[in-house]
């Protein structure tokens, strides 16, 4: 939690609190599914909770936005960012039911009435978003064929809609095969832990 109060000192009480409770939540959950690796459970604020919140320092989202979340795993970065915003509406989905069963226990348990956990394949997905948000679940060309048709007309924000991309590593290769405008945020920009150094927010703007 130290992390998380380091980055955001403007949280709430009650945005605090979730953030604490998050930690024995996964504790809980990934010990009967596992959808965070062993190791990491001991890094969850620093290497997914932290990691998430990235995107929320590239662009924060604002009252009335929609986000997607594909392939989100244990709830990442849906989750966190649905934390940071309550106004916002999150709706995270992945083809693993166990997985999002395990979502949304965790979002009941932490009363977060902003986010919909759904175990469906991004490419039959037929509803709008201002922003689509994922964790490197595949190459970003791809990606990008999936979920362009989900992005709404109706931009809001200081960056035009788009796909908010958290990747890490050498992205020269991967990048230069996507056909579209693109900007990379260097997260070790905003966040000093070693673990940043190589980590990303590729905006793809659509």
């Amino acid at each position: 939690m130290e992390l998380i109060n380091k980055y955001f000192p403007e949280l709430t009480d009650d945005q605090r609190s979730k953030f604490s409770e998050m930690e024995e939540l996964y504790q809980y959950w990934n010990a009967r599914v596992n959808v965070i690796s062993r190791q990491d459970i001991d890094t969850l604020y620093e290497r997914h909770i932290l990691h998430s919140l990235g995107i929320a320092k590239v662009q924060p989202f604002k009252s009335g936005t929609s986000v997607l979340d594909v392939g989100t795993g244990g709830g990442f970065p849906g989750i966190p960012l649905a934390i940071m915003f309550p106004d916002a509406q999150f709706h995270l989905v992945d083809s693993i039911g166990k997985k999002i069963r395990v979502v949304q226990e965790i979002a009941d348990a932490l009363k977060l009435t902003n986010v919909k956990a759904e175990q469906i394949r991004a490419e039959k997905l037929d509803d709008s978003y201002e922003f689509v948000v994922s964790r490197a679940v595949t190459r970003i060309t791809p990606f990008v064929g999936w979920v362009r048709k989900n992005i709404s007309r109706n931009s809001f924000h200081e960056l035009r809609n788009g796909i908010l991309y958290l990747k890490g590593g050498d992205l020269t290769e991967e990048l230069a095969e996507l056909p579209h405008k693109k900007r990379v945020f260097e997260l070790s920009d905003y966040f000093s832990e070693e673990f940043f150094e190589t980590k990303k927010v590729v905006y793809v703007p659509l």
